[in-house]
């Protein structure tokens, strides 16, 4: 089986080197191939999810065998953590790639759209398989490179103002990342992450790994848009093409930001108390000051973006107070419960801001404007956008029945039984701020007097509007991961392989 795992990242590749030239003789190509390779990727991560493996799976690129004890290859590793976060990004890449279809025809060069959507996937998707730190960051480059590119496919002012700020600090983020890299080489002399845990399990800490640690957490704390990380953000997610707007706010930054950050921090390192709190504060921050700066906001698709650094610190805080009862030596099962909440969280915010990004696409290609003052009125012309806008607000705020509920829910009492009432009480908090503003969103676009100078509302395609109604299913479908029974098959797994 593990033979099959290469293909994560060799199939979306030949897309993009295919795209280019058979994109010339034949239009549809592109927009055919990539919905198509995204959907064989989804499936094969389904049917490793299903085959219950009990351990992870590992193939060696070119074979290459271990010099003195050092390995060399380059290994590609699946566990239970690797499995969801791959499943995740191939069903958004998917569905994000289904919706362009029809989205993209406003833009002229089409076929270089779909080569950077590749290759942005095919990074993340190595990013996530990966079992060494260099082809890591090469990987992660892959992405974050394409990503520049897409943010600015508009080419108006605003599209490459916003793609110039996140490339610069994007490039502070790698550099920040490099550096870290060769300063485990030097202090380990191997690149492999298994190795350097078990290197770094026998020196112990020192200065170095605290100075290491505290590198990682900025670099991938800027790809995370973590505060006080996040300034490239907002502008970047709301200046792309609301696709790859879904595909960053819902994918990139988890997939080469926070499932980096803890894979290393809780898979390489020996967690300390310190560590874990200074990812605490900065969730905390994160959730709070992303939620109020939200609230103002009166452009659709930046108070979506805003939402995104309040959403990613409910992931931070899960996994925060899990890795602080587990340096305390505390109880297990309670750590368990908090990082449980946060993988439930990080694929819940995927589905429910991917939704909430396509559907600021339909609204604007239905009126050609974002700006919620100057909306209103919509669920008459756009009944089936309301109903999904409203499911993914209502999801992302933490209402029964969806599924965001339930992620927030498992966060808030796993704060409880580890006596951090004052996270717990935030969290909730957060959660009615989250409340606020999308009712405001909803009032605004969908339920206010239709203003009089929108001249004619155009009809949404068939393209968008499936993508929009398997994301609100997701929505609901999701929640039954709260089932003992599903609940071992999918994010069990992957709170095992943290916590081991």
């Amino acid at each position: 089986m593990e033979s099959f795992l290469p293909l994560y990242m060799v199939t979306p590749l030949a897309a993009a080197f295919l795209i280019p030239l058979v994109g010339r003789v034949f239009s549809a190509f592109a927009r055919t191939i990539t919905p198509l390779v995204f959907l064989l990727l989804l499936i094969l991560g389904i049917h490793y999810l299903l085959s219950g493996i009990s351990s992870p799976l590992t193939y060696e690129v070119g074979g290459w065998q271990p010099v003195n004890g050092i390995p060399i290859a380059i290994y590609l590793v699946l566990d239970g953590f690797s499995t969801i976060l791959l499943i995740t990004i191939n069903l958004i890449a998917f569905l994000a790639a289904f919706y362009s279809i029809s989205y993209m025809k406003k833009y002229t060069a089409e076929n270089n759209y779909y080569t950077l959507f590749c290759l942005m996937v095919a990074g993340m998707n190595g990013v996530v398989l990966t079992g060494d730190l260099f082809n890591l960051y090469v990987f992660l480059e892959i992405a974050a490179i394409s990503s520049y590119a897409l943010v600015a496919f508009g080419v108006e002012k605003t599209e490459l103002e916003a793609s110039f700020k996140y490339q610069v600090l994007g490039g502070m983020a790698s550099l920040l990342i490099l550096l870290a890299i060769g300063l485990l080489y030097w202090a380990t002399s191997t690149l492999n992450i298994t190795d350097i845990s078990h290197i770094l399990m026998i020196q112990g800490d020192n200065k170095i790994i605290l100075f290491i640690q505290i590198l990682l957490i900025t670099g991938f704390g800027l790809k995370a848009a973590m505060v006080p990380f996040h300034a490239w953000l907002p502008d970047a997610h709301s200046s792309a093409p609301s696709p790859i707007s879904a595909m960053l706010s819902g994918i990139l930054i988890k997939a080469i930001g926070v499932y980096v950050l803890f894979r290393l921090l809780f898979n390489m390192f020996t967690l300390t108390y310190e560590i874990a709190l200074t990812i605490t504060v900065l969730a905390v921050l994160s959730m709070v000051i992303g939620g109020i700066l939200a609230i103002g906001q009166q452009d659709y698709k930046r108070l979506l973006a805003y939402s995104s650094i309040s959403q990613v610190g409910y992931i931070l805080l899960a996994m925060g107070i899990g890795m602080m009862v587990l340096a305390q030596n505390g109880a297990k099962e309670i750590a368990a419960l908090a990082i449980l909440g946060g993988l439930f969280h990080l694929i819940n915010h995927a589905v429910f801001k991917g939704l909430m990004f396509m559907n600021a696409g339909a609204v604007e290609h239905a009126t050609g404007i974002r700006d919620l003052a100057k909306l209103g009125g919509l669920a008459k012309w756009l009944p089936l956008t309301s109903a999904t806008s409203f499911t993914g607000s209502m999801a992302i705020s933490g209402i029964p029945p969806f599924s965001g509920f339930f992620s927030k829910l498992i966060i808030i009492i796993a704060a409880i039984q580890a006596n951090y009432y004052l996270l717990a009480f935030l969290a909730a908090l957060v959660s009615i701020i989250t409340l606020a503003y999308f009712l405001k969103l909803q009032k605004n676009i969908f339920y206010a007097t239709f203003p009089e100078h929108i001249e004619r509302v155009r009809k949404i395609p068939f393209t968008m509007k499936c993508s929009m109604v398997m994301l609100a299913i997701l929505c609901l479908a999701m929640s039954l991961l709260i089932i003992p029974g599903i609940r071992d098959i999918v994010l069990i797994p992957a709170v095992e392989v943290l916590i081991d």
